[in-house]
């Protein structure tokens, strides 16, 4: 039961985290920068709830280090691009596209792994495949989109669908603490961006840092929440109960743009459509690993 609600409770946040974003957006353009204020305010997040819940636990740096790693493919690289695919395509299609994560992760274990190819996979990608369709054949769509931000999406969500597969396994072969291995891996996010920033602009982007933490706060503080209970969730429970949860977070994310963006994101029935699809098929895909 602990995990069913800290899955679910993880992927409302992060729903309303991707809203959160496109509205921390129209306060500036530059999305790399609003991509590191999130990751360091979700880092602050994890690492105040960290310490007050595990206090007094010892650690081991041979436990820590392969979260480091799996950070700094998501949140570090996957949190660019994620932010760049709100910018151009907005935060409803966005969250959309973040759904098709559960059959971009067991492709992976099907070519990496050598995982069977099975009937509930194959139904699972032709719904994923018919909500992909339906997305693309929308006829109304907001002024400022482009078709670039679909592709920022999709490759953060393979961003994504690494780091799960990681994690996954890391869960099980691991004595550290859900509640330390998040801060862990949101830090070595942070550090990555970080270190782009500082090699791509010099010190320059420091001087709109702290304007930028403040549009970013309430994203931050939303993707802090949603990456902790995720993390908690995969230590409660059955991958197969986890994931298939976690995947509405496509639903959440269109929920929450009809709510609060609904003049500039032009929610219609057929992205509604595609993601209810595109729930389905990562849904019959979880439940079937």
């Amino acid at each position: 039961m602990i995990a069913v609600v800290l899955a679910c409770t993880s992927a409302a946040l992060f729903g309303a985290m991707a809203v959160a974003v496109r509205i921390a957006l129209r306060g500036t353009d530059d999305p790399v920068l609003g991509a590191f204020a999130t990751a360091t305010v979700a880092l602050a997040v994890t690492v105040a709830i960290s310490v007050v819940a595990t206090a007094g636990d010892s650690l081991h740096a041979s436990d820590l280090w392969p979260f480091f790693l799996a950070g700094a493919i998501a949140p570090g690289l996957s949190q660019v691009l994620f932010t760049f695919a709100i910018n151009d395509a907005g935060a409803a299609r966005t969250a959309v596209l973040m759904g098709t994560a559960p059959l971009v992760s067991v492709l992976i274990a099907l070519v990496v792994l050598g995982e069977p190819l099975e009937g509930p996979l194959l139904a699972g990608a032709a719904l994923i495949v018919a909500g992909g369709v339906a997305l693309a054949a929308e006829r109304v769509r907001p002024a400022d989109f482009r078709r670039l931000g679909m592709v920022f999406a999709l490759l953060a969500t393979l961003m994504f669908a690494t780091r799960d597969n990681l994690l996954r396994w890391l869960a099980g072969n691991t004595d550290a603490h859900a509640l330390v291995t998040a801060p862990v891996t949101l830090l070595a996010g942070a550090a990555t961006v970080g270190l782009y920033l500082v090699t791509s602009r010099g010190t320059a982007w420091a001087d709109g840092y702290g304007r930028t933490v403040r549009l970013f706060l309430p994203a931050g503080v939303l993707f802090g929440l949603s990456y902790t209970a995720l993390f908690e969730a995969y230590y409660h429970g059955r991958v197969s109960v986890v994931s298939p949860l976690v995947a509405t977070e496509s639903l959440w994310g269109v929920l929450f743009a009809a709510l609060f963006l609904r003049h500039s994101e032009l929610v219609g029935r057929r992205l509604v459509l595609g993601a209810a699809l595109i729930v389905a098929g990562g849904v019959l895909i979880g439940a079937w690993r």
